[in-house]
C-alpha cells in the first residue's frame, strides 16, 4: 500500500483536538484513529502496538538477527488536526496529472491559487490531494503517520535489515500537549524524528523558544451619562496595553528567525476585559526581553489607572531543540544523506513554531524533525501529493539503512 492510500482512510477519522477541554486527551474522539492504527500495525507485524490511557499508541519492531547493538530509533507523528478549521467530515479529493493552475475546490467554490500559493507550479504533473473546500485535509500530521507505516510495511516486506524500531502516534500536539505524557522510557528508542514537517526535504532542528501571556484588565463601570472622571473602561484599557507592543513585531511583519508577539484571543467589556498572547523568538534573550516589554507595559497601565487595574500571567511554553540537538549532529547529518538518496535536496530552516521534538529532546530524546510532503496546513487550502509522501517515506527507509549499515 502507498502512503497516500492511508491518508486517505486517516482523514476521514475525525481527531480535532479542544484546547479548552482540560481532559487528557483533549477529546476522546482522537481514541477512533489511535484504535485503528494499533489493528492496523499488529496486521503488518508490530505485535507489542498499543494505545495508553492517554491515547498515546506505541509499537515496536525488533532488531534484526545481528543488528541488535545498532541504535534503537523512534519515528512519530500525532493524530489530532488543529481546532483552527473543521476536521469533521472531511472529503479527501485527488487530482491527478494536477496542470499547477488555479483550481476550484467543489465544496465551496474557493480556489487554490496559483497567485497566492506559487509553489502549486513545483507540483504540476504530481497527484495533488486536497478538501472539497469546507474542511482542513489533515495531512499535518497523518500523512506522517502513512508515512511511518508504510515505511515498517516496506522494512517487513523487503526483508531489511535494521535495528529495534519504535513507532509513536500522539495526540494534542496541535494545543502544545503532544509530548506531555509521553513515556521515553517505555518507547525505548535512543534518538528518534518526528514526522511532522512541510515539503519532503526538510530538516527542523531549530525552534522557537515559546511562552504565553494573559493580560486581566479590571474597570469601574459608571453610568455613560456621568462617566466623566469616575469611569474606568477595561476594554480601553486592554487596547493601550496593546497599542504598547510593537506592531512590526507581529507573525504577519515578521519571517526567518524574527520573534513576534500574537494576540491570538480577546474578550471583555468595561468591568472585565482579556487579552491573550503567545510569545516566540528564537533567541532565548530576546524572548525574555519581550517578557519584559509585557511587564513594562502592565506597570505603566497600573501607574496610571491604580494598582491591580491589570493582572498579567506568563508561563513558559517550549525551548529551542538546537541545544540538544547538537550533541548528536549525527542524526541531522544522516537526514542529510538519506534525503540525498532520494534525489532531492535538504532544506533545513528554523521552525516559527514547535513540534513534540522539542519537548521530546529536552525530555532526553533528541528529536529533529523531517518533512512529510504537505502545504497550508491548518486551513482548507491544505494539500499535498502522494508522490511527495513516497519521498517522505523513502527518507525514513534510507535513515533506517544508514543506521543499520553504520
Amino acid at each position: 500500500m502507498r502512503a497516500y492510500e492511508r491518508l486517505l482512510n486517516y482523514v476521514r477519522v475525525h481527531t480535532t483536538s479542544d484546547p479548552d477541554s482540560g481532559t487528557h486527551p483533549s477529546s476522546a474522539r482522537q481514541f477512533d484513529l489511535a484504535r485503528m492504527l494499533v489493528e492496523e500495525m499488529k496486521a503488518l507485524g508490530i505485535e507489542d502496538a498499543y494505545v495508553d490511557e492517554h491515547c498515546y499508541v506505541y509499537g515496536s519492531l525488533p532488531a534484526t538477527e545481528g543488528y541488535e547493538a545498532k541504535p534503537a530509533l523512534g519515528f512519530i507523528a500525532h493524530m489530532d488536526t488543529a481546532p483552527d478549521a473543521s476536521g469533521e467530515n472531511v472529503n479527501p479529493i485527488l487530482h491527478e496529472n494536477y496542470d499547477g493552475k488555479d483550481l476550484v475546490l467543489p465544496g465551496n467554490g474557493a480556489v487554490l491559487e496559483l497567485a497566492r500559493f506559487p509553489f502549486l507550479e513545483q507540483l504540476k504533473g504530481e497527484t495533488l490531494i486536497t478538501t472539497d473546500g469546507t474542511t482542513l485535509l489533515g495531512a499535518d500530521d497523518k500523512a506522517g503517520a502513512a508515512e511511518i507505516l508504510t515505511a515498517v510495511e516496506r522494512l517487513i516486506a523487503e526483508d531489511r535489515p535494521h535495528g529495534r524500531i519504535c513507532v509513536a502516534f500522539t495526540p494534542d500536539e496541535e494545543i502544545g500537549e503532544g509530548a506531555m505524557f509521553f513515556d521515553i522510557p517505555g518507547f525505548g528508542a535512543d534518538y528518534a524524528y518526528t514526522l511532522d514537517g512541510g515539503d519532503v526535504g526538510g530538516i527542523e532542528y531549530e525552534n522557537f523558544n515559546a511562552a504565553s501571556a494573559v493580560a486581566k484588565f479590571h474597570g469601574l463601570s459608571v453610568h455613560t451619562g456621568s462617566a466623566k472622571n469616575k469611569m474606568i473602561n477595561a476594554a480601553n484599557l486592554a487596547m493601550e496595553f496593546h497599542a504598547a507592543l510593537p506592531p512590526m513585531a507581529r507573525p504577519e511583519n515578521t519571517e526567518g528567525r524574527e520573534g513576534f508577539y500574537h494576540l491570538h484571543r480577546m474578550s471583555g467589556d468595561v468591568t472585565e476585559a482579556t487579552l491573550e498572547y503567545i510569545l516566540r523568538d528564537h533567541d532565548a534573550g530576546k524572548l525574555e526581553a519581550k517578557k519584559e516589554t509585557l511587564r513594562q507595559a502592565a506597570a505603566w497601565i497600573n501607574s496610571r489607572y491604580g494598582a491591580g487595574s491589570v493582572e498579567l500571567e506568563i508561563k513558559d511554553s517550549y525551548r529551542n531543540m538546537i541545544e540538544k540537538i547538537l550533541p548528536h549532529f549525527h542524526l541531522v547529518e544522516t537526514a542529510r544523506e538519506a534525503i540525498r538518496m532520494t534525489g532531492l535536496e535538504p532544506e533545513e530552516l528554523p521552525v516559527r513554531g514547535g513540534t513534540d521534538g522539542a519537548t521530546l529532546s529536552w525530555n532526553g530524546l533528541p528529536c529533529p524533525n523531517l518533512g512529510t510532503g504537505g502545504f497550508n496546513y491548518h486551513g482548507v487550502f491544505e494539500c499535498i501529493t502522494a508522490e511527495r509522501m513516497d519521498k517522505a517515506t523513502e527518507v525514513i527507509l534510507n535513515i533506517i539503512g544508514l543506521y543499520a549499515a553504520k
